[in-house]
């Protein structure tokens, strides 16, 4: 007969608090059969390994009921200190709801400067709007009256570039003559 499953570890110690075969291993472990039955060296073996295991078990057992007793005299212990406890309780209320009704009053009497404080910051911000509004109008009439008078400026600018731009008129028959009798005077004066 063939094992079935996974043969149980087979080396190295159990560790302390770790089970290294399960009830299934156990139900379902079949062992090799020889000619002559099963094989000694694998059920010694496996015998070890269960044996090691269930002293495993035994020992945690007795680490947990250990654990037990030291649970249950803390619970005795806690019990002797449960009426300290709740006087200290008591106590402890009674001064947070003297703290609260100290700290309420505190908390309006901070509330209600807070709100002077604010109503005053509210004046002056709106103090300081009107002022920035007025200075804003004084500005734009400033700039209005500065474009005016730069625009008269350029106005008058122009008007004189114009005039300096502009063709002669037509030639006058008057000054063409005055300017050929002074053109013919001209040589003469030179010889002179």
């Amino acid at each position: 007969m063939a094992c079935a499953g996974p043969s149980p570890p087979r080396a190295g110690r159990v560790q302390e608090g770790a089970v290294r075969l399960t009830a299934l291993d156990i139900q379902n472990h079949e062992f090799a059969s020889r000619w002559r039955g099963l094989d000694p060296d694998e059920v010694r073996t496996f015998l070890r390994l269960v044996a090691e295991d269930f002293e495993a078990l035994v020992r945690d057992g007795e680490a947990l009921r250990e654990k037990v007793r030291a649970l249950e005299k803390r619970v005795e212990d806690l019990s002797a200190n449960e009426h300290a406890l709740r006087k200290t309780l008591v106590t402890a209320q009674a001064l947070s709801e003297d703290l609260k009704q100290t700290a309420v009053k505190e908390s309006e009497l901070l509330i209600s400067e807070a709100e002077i404080k604010g109503e005053k910051i509210l004046d002056a911000a709106h103090r300081r709007a009107a002022k920035l509004a007025e200075d804003i109008r004084e500005m734009k009439a400033l700039r209005g009256r500065l474009a005016a008078a730069l625009r008269a400026t350029l106005e008058s600018h122009l008007a004189m570039l114009d005039v300096l731009t502009e063709e002669p008129a037509e030639s006058d028959p008057v000054l063409e003559g005055k300017v050929a009798y002074l053109t013919r005077r001209a040589p003469s004066a030179a010889e002179a």
